[in-house]
This record gives C-alpha cells, sequence and structure tokens, in this order.
C-alpha cells in the first residue's frame, strides 16, 4: 500500500517509518506532496489529527497517517499540549526548550512531572479512519542531555530508561516512545486483520 505521512519533520518522518517498516508499504511525506496544510486549531490532540489525516487523504487522494503529539507537563497545568510545536511562539526547538525551562524555574525535581502524548489518526479518501494514542510517563530535567531526537527530547528524562529521549538510538525511543506505542497499536491492528483492508489507489 502507498500511504501519505502527514508531515515535513524530518525526525517525525524517519520514527514513522521505522516504526511501520514490517508492514512493507511504500511510504511518502509532505516533501512529496507540498501542499499547504490546515491551521491546527483543534483543542486535543485527537482533533489536530483528525484535521490532518482527513484533508491530507483528501488533497493527496492517498491513505494518509497523520499524527499529533505532544508534551504535557503537570506543573504547568499541562503546557504545551497541542502548542507544544508552538510553545511561546518560538521558532525553534532550542528556543522552545530553552523556553520551557524559564517557565520551570524554581519548580524542585519532586514537582516536574510530564508525560509525551501522541495520538495516529489513519484517514482514507473516502472518509473511513482509524485512531491510536500512546503516552509515555517522565520527568523534565533542569539542563537539556543528549544530541539525538527533536522537539523536548532532550529535556525529557525516564528514570525506568536512566536517558532522555536524546539518548537513546531510535530504536530504544520506539520502544518506550509515545509515538512507539501508538505505532504498535497500529501494526497490531494490520497484522492481525482489524484494520481495514487495504484500499486500492485512486486514478
Amino acid at each position: 500500500m502507498h500511504l501519505l505521512i502527514a508531515t515535513s519533520n524530518p525526525g517525525k518522518f524517519r520514527e514513522i517509518r521505522e516504526g511501520l517498516a514490517p508492514l512493507g508499504w511504500t511510504l511518502f511525506s509532505l516533501l512529496d506532496y507540498p501542499f499547504k496544510m490546515p491551521p491546527e486549531e483543534g483543542s486535543t490532540f485527537e482533533d489536530n489529527a483528525v484535521l490532518k489525516a482527513a484533508f491530507a487523504a483528501k488533497q493527496s487522494g492517498l491513505p494518509t497517517l497523520a499524527d499529533d503529539s505532544g508534551l504535557e507537563v503537570a506543573a504547568l497545568g499541562g503546557e504545551p499540549g497541542v502548542y507544544s510545536a508552538r510553545y511561546g511562539n518560538k521558532k525553534t526547538d532550542t528556543e522552545r526548550n530553552v523556553y520551557l525551562l524559564e517557565r520551570l524555574k524554581g519548580v524542585p525535581p519532586s514537582e516536574r512531572k510530564a508525560r509525551f502524548v501522541a495520538v495516529l489518526v489513519m484517514a482514507y479518501p473516502d472518509g473511513y479512519m482509524e485512531l491510536y494514542r500512546g503516552e509515555t510517563e517522565g520527568e523534565i530535567l533542569e539542563a537539556p542531555r543528549g544530541e539525538w531526537g527533536f522537539g523536548y527530547d532532550p529535556l525529557f528524562y525516564l528514570p525506568e530508561a536512566g536517558k532522555t529521549f536524546a539518548e537513546m538510538t531510535l530504536e530504544e525511543k520506539a520502544a518506550y516512545s509515545h509515538r512507539g506505542k501508538a505505532l504498535r497499536q497500529l501494526l497490531e491492528a494490520h497484522k492481525l486483520g482489524l484494520a481495514r483492508k487495504e484500499q486500492p489507489l485512486q486514478e
């Protein structure tokens, strides 16, 4: 099957491509279909993932997988949440990480609990959809650690692993991450025939 991944983020596309590799599908990203996506105005990760998947499936004529994900920090009332990619109106991952640390200044380690959430929606051109959700609990460090990953990965620490997401290989991160968990749900559904059967490509 040909599947469009509704992202232009290379790191996110790489994680999804690795996660879906067992299915043997041919994947494309928005770099292959450079149409303008609608603004993410939903109040939940589910809202935004549905919006992106449905729009891109209609525009491309391909089954489309969209991810909406983000970080929820308990001490900040769940911020940045759905605004993770544009937190504080900052333009880069580094700026957003610095802004998050500023917001948490003075908060002790015991109160820096956070979770990553990922919602995957697979939309077909005829409007049919599948939804998968994964969550990972951790905490926010007082300084970044690690050179890999993207987004808030250098600050998100998993006590059970003794590492931040940015200190993990792609394989390690997939085993723990919110997106990895959601992708495994999708894989299981399609391998077991619980999801929709593969659809013919539209002409």
